[in-house]
């Protein structure tokens, strides 16, 4: 932050590259402050999360239609103090959410232990992310039961995001599904209902 600040002073366009979206933690907010305490304009330009990149990559989407219509971001932690835990949020899986853990893979038994402590079963899907876009990235799938074991097989320890619900696996729900776009039976503005012309 003091070399933004500094360099801002001195009639530079500052650039603060960061992996990822600065919105979903990025230390953002600290950096906002330093730059307004100093009375340094700036603009925040959006990127890609790791969620995003890794639905991406599976490839599937974060919000499955008719089944899972949320997505949790959310973190797991030794260290850091947060409010809430996996355990509280694992029921909302159960309910059709889609929950996406950030720094948790060094820590994937306790990860996987809380959201057992939340309800969840060992069927429930759930893929690993590591490095998702970059060249040597990896996709490990599972399931709660059986990811501990897949992703320490892989070595992975880092830079990677866990994908928990049926987005970690769609093919389960492979032609069982339709988004309301497609389906010709759903109408919207594009598609107004045909009204029947009588006999």
């Amino acid at each position: 932050m003091e070399i933004m600040v500094k360099s801002a002073d001195e009639g530079k366009l500052v650039a603060r590259l960061k992996s990822g979206d600065g919105g979903i933690y990025g230390a953002l907010l600290e950096e906002m402050w330093a730059l307004e305490a100093s009375g340094i304009p700036f603009e925040i330009v959006p990127g890609i999360t790791a969620a995003i990149a890794a639905a991406s990559v599976l490839p599937s989407e974060l919000t499955i239609p008719k089944i899972s219509q949320s997505v949790i971001i959310t973190r797991a932690s030794l260290r850091v103090p947060m409010k809430g835990s996996l355990r509280d949020y694992a029921h909302h899986v159960k309910e059709g959410a889609t929950m996406v853990i950030y720094t948790g893979v060094h820590i994937i038994e306790k990860v996987i232990d809380q959201l057992r402590e939340g309800g969840l079963d060992d069927s429930v899907p759930v893929a690993v992310v590591y490095r998702a876009t970059w060249t040597n990235q990896k996709i490990v799938k599972g399931t709660i039961g059986d990811i501990v074991q897949k992703v320490k097989k892989e070595k992975i320890y880092r830079d990677s995001v866990i994908i928990v619900g049926i987005s970690a696996n769609p093919d389960i729900v492979k032609n069982e599904v339709r988004s309301s776009v497609y389906d010709p039976s759903h109408n919207h503005s594009y598609r107004p209902w045909k009204v029947k012309e009588d006999d």
